[in-house]
Order: C-alpha cells, then structure tokens, then sequence
C-alpha cells in the first residue's frame, strides 16, 4: 500500500535523479502578482457579482468580443491589451474561467480539476518564459502507472508508457540495457503484411509487438474510443512510445512543472486585474446572439465548437469523446493515500473505467495537505463517453473531411476568427494552445489579420512527443532535453531523412527547442 505521496529522492513529483536532472525546472520559478500583491488564499478568488450575472446591460462596446474563458481567448485578451491597448469582452456559458484548466480547492481542502488532471510540459522556450508571467512554478516530472496484468494474470503495477521495468515484470525478462530492450522489441514486432499498416492494430503490432499490445494498448484503446485498434486509422497508433531505457517520465520535454497555487491562478492574474477586459459568465453566445444582445465590436473571437457556430445550416455534427468523473472521498485510507501514484491507467477489460487520478500526490497542493493536516484522499475514476462536454476529436476520414467543409465556410466568414481546438477540431496541449493564440496574435501584430500561423495538424500530435506532416515535413523529435530538427519524406508509415540538421538550440519555426546531444537519444519516433 501506498506510504505517501510518489515521490524519488530527488522529491515530491520528481523522477529518478538521472530523469529529473532533464527537466529544465528545478527550483521554483516564476511571478504571481496577486500573490504579491498579498493574497494569500490557496484557492480560486471569489468573482465578484458583475462577472457571475450574465448581465451585459451594463457593458459597452468593445474591440474584441472573446466566446470562451479558456487559455486560447485569455491569451488574446492579455495580449491584445498589454501591447495593443485593445478592449476585449471575454463570455463564457460556465459560472468559472480557466476552461477545461480550471482547478479548485475542494470542501476537504484538496486542491482537484473539474474536467481532468493537467500537466503542464512544453517544448517551447516562448511558452515557458510566457507563462512565467502569471505563476510561481515547482518542478513535476509526470510519471503514470498501469495496473496490468503479468503472464501469470497477476496485476502489476508497471510504468506507462512500457520501460526496461515493465517488460521484466509482466513478462520475466531480465533486461538490463538499452540494447537488450531494443532487441526484444525487434524480436516481438510483427511487420504489416502488405509493408504498411493498413489500421491500427497492425500499427500497434508494428510498434510494439503482440504481448505489451494485448496487456496495454488494446482494451485500453477501446474504452478510450470506444473501438478496438483495428477500427482506427493507423495514424493513432503509429505513435505508441517504444523506451529502451529505464525513463519513466510520461513526458520528454525539457520544461515540466506545475503552478504553485493552481492553474486558475494563471488565468485570474492574465485577466482580472486588467481594465481593458470585461468578463461575464453564465452566458450562452447563442441565445445572447439570436437575442440580438451582444454588444458591438469589430472582431469575434470564437472559441467553442465550430460545428455548433454553424448549426443552422443543418451539416452533421463532428464526433468527440467527452469524459465522465465518478469521485469518491475516502475518509480513512491506509497512509492517507489510496493508490502509489497521481494517476493509474487501468487498461484491462474487467474494468470500464480508464484510469484513477489521485489528486493528493501533486506537490502544488495547499499547505494543509502538505503538512498532513488532511487525513482524506479524493480520487476520480475516468469513464470515456461519447457523450457530455467534447475533450477529444474523433480522428477518422470522415470526420477529417467533415470538418475541412466547417474550416472552407469559417475562411470566408467575415470579422470572425475561429480559435482553438474546438474550433479546429484538434486536440491541443496546454502549451500548443498558447502557442497558436502567441502566433495568431504576432499575425494580427504584422498584418492586421487575426490568423493562424500554421494549419492545427502542423501542431502534431496533442499528447505526443514528435510532430508530423504528410509529404515532405518539418518534424520536431523530442526526447529526454535533446531534440533533432529535419526535413524528412514519409513513405507510408517509413521515412526517409534529407538535409538533416543536428543544431545547437537554434530553434524551428515551431520555436526554440533544446539541442539534440546525439541521435541515439532520439526515441519514439517510428523506432528511432
């Protein structure tokens, strides 16, 4: 049973030493003004009555109308403010700003998320020194378990994604060495059989051969999306982790850490304090619009679903898979703690939930829990639904080309900008998020146009640690604090590497990253 908090000897939240010593984060960094102004409150500030009455009788006209309180329109608001002086009025159908980010300090004292646990890691030097602004960070080296069966059907609790440490213990394996790990996978992988995966199931086994594919990946995959590997495009799963080393962070990239009083501390020092941003919660964009009570302004901002702006016209509806939370308070667990770490995937069929997340293991918890003043623990168990708020697009031909049709009307509407990933139908990172309303917002800067920089699908995968392009490609490989920059040919699921370019911090137009030490560092990558 669990006897405290996940933890190292390096700290609370922190990888082995040799993994932690990666994270460019390793002291508290960073500025909270209301902090420093003499707040002292742990937990999100109360909103006054004006901001929580829906009311806009009272609100004029203004430069930017904002639908949505999530990052992509605070990025905006703050933006456009601190450097252009322009208004913005930001509205949200939520009685909370922050979005899906939004984190709270529950009855019991512990500090939990409404719609998830968030992790904040980037690869983008110009999103960490932004966000540095707004919060006080502390180091967090994010490290997943799963709770899965051994060849004995004995549950293990073993790293997630799969290490050295995984392997030798669901299968008694006994390796030591990267080059050992390397040869089991080639050993287990199973090659396409017409030379490129034609779904996802040959892409898994491609990837990461039978056993670690029917133990991790493949009911797992189905409670996520409700389909088994081979009812998905291979693209999903081409991207499956392949470590040969003992790093068992969830995440390769050079900046992870955690806001020290919570992420809805971000969005009230970028919003609150500022006088040229009006907000108001409790309202619907929608009935406010056919009502013909938004107040005037030059541009409109729009956050939300881009299917849902266009419902009208009667298309069909992009398809999501939303989340469900089943949260139980326990009084008296043993130690305090009801499992070994913040989050446990569960990829077994027996059960139907995803995983459990344990807030109590983060270390930017309030003081009490810190100092073991709460004895209880909150956990969340997850269930996938395809019902309830949207979190993750549905990536299948269909829908991609339904969507394309939604982005040919939105070019052509008029004193609208669509942004976001509800509005590109592309499951964002936190970090890719503030990175698209950075450069939108260096666009309207340059030439008075608020427009995206790039296409949602050059952001690369949401959750992955390499990016990626049909044809010929930018691509950005990230692993442990080294990153290798290329233009690289995909043919089917190989490439074939031109003009490759090992540099020293210059960076990609997808922003500075850190330099590559050697390409045998590079991992996760189609075998790399």
């Amino acid at each position: 049973m669990p006897t405290g908090p996940f933890a190292s000897s390096v700290g609370i939240g922190r990888a082995e030493p040799e993994w932690a010593a990666l994270n460019r984060v390793q002291e508290t960094v960073g500025k909270d003004p209301i902090f420093q102004a003499g707040e002292a409150s742990e937990a999100p500030l109360q909103l006054d009555g004006a901001i929580l009455s829906g009311d806009l009788s009272t609100v004029g006209s203004c430069d930017l109308l904002i639908v949505g309180a999530g990052l992509s329109g605070a990025v905006l608001a703050e933006r456009c403010s601190r450097e252009l002086g322009m208004s913005s009025l930001i509205l949200d159908k939520r009685d909370h700003i922050g979005g899906n980010c939004y984190d709270y300090v529950d009855e019991h004292g512990i500090r939990c998320s409404k719609y998830g646990a968030h992790l904040f890691h980037t690869q983008f030097e110009r999103v960490w020194d932004y966000v540095l602004q707004f919060s006080e960070w502390i180091p967090f080296d994010h490290r997943v378990k799963g709770l899965v069966p051994d060849q004995d059907g004995v549950k293990k609790l073993v790293p997630i994604p799969p290490t050295q440490e995984s392997v030798n213990t669901l299968f008694g394996e006994r390796i030591q060495t990267e080059e050992e790990m390397q040869a089991w996978y080639d050993k287990e992988r199973i090659p396409p059989p017409s030379g490129d995966p034609k779904n996802g199931e040959e892409a898994a086994l491609s990837r990461v051969g039978p056993r670690l594919f029917e133990k991790v990946f493949k009911h797992y995959t189905k409670k996520q999306w409700d389909k088994y590997p081979a009812e998905l495009d291979a693209s999903v799963l081409l991207r499956l982790p392949c470590r040969t080393s003992t790093d068992d962070r969830y995440f390769p990239d050079p900046w992870q850490a955690l806001p020290m009083r919570g992420y809805t501390r971000i969005f009230e020092n970028m919003l609150l304090n500022d006088p040229n941003i009006t907000i108001r919660l409790n309202c619907d964009f929608f009935k406010l619009k056919e009502a013909g009570s938004l107040p005037s302004h030059k541009l409109l901002v729009y956050t939300g679903q881009i299917d849902s702006y266009y419902a009208a016209l009667g298309m069909p509806k992009l398809e999501y898979r939303s989340l469900r939370f089943e949260e139980e308070f326990l009084q008296e667990p043993e130690d305090g703690f009801f499992q070994e770490a913040m989050v446990v995937n569960h990829p077994s069929p027996d059960v139907s939930f995803t995983r459990i997340v344990e807030y109590k293991h983060i270390p930017n918890q309030p003081t009490a829990v810190k100092e073991g003043k709460v004895r209880g623990t909150l956990i969340a168990r997850e269930y996938s639904s395809a019902e309830g708020e949207p979190y993750y697009p549905v990536p299948n031909p269909a829908n991609r080309e339904l969507y394309e049709k939604y982005a040919a009307l939105a070019a052509k509407e008029e004193g609208v900008a669509f942004v976001g990933r509800l509005a590109s139908y592309k499951y964002f990172n936190m970090d890719q998020a503030i990175l698209n309303a950075l450069e939108m917002f260096d666009n309207l800067k340059e030439t008075g146009k608020l427009e995206p920089k790039r296409k949602p699908e050059d952001f690369g995968p949401g959750k992955g640690d390499w990016l990626v392009r049909k044809d010929t490609v930018d691509f950005v490989v990230h692993v442990k604090a080294c990153a290798l920059y290329s233009d690289v040919s995909t043919q089917g699921s190989k490439l074939s590497f031109s003009s490759a370019e090992v540099f020293e911090g210059k960076g990609s137009r997808y922003g500075p990253v850190a330099p590559l030490k050697s390409l045998e560092d590079a991992i996760g990558f189609n075998g790399i």
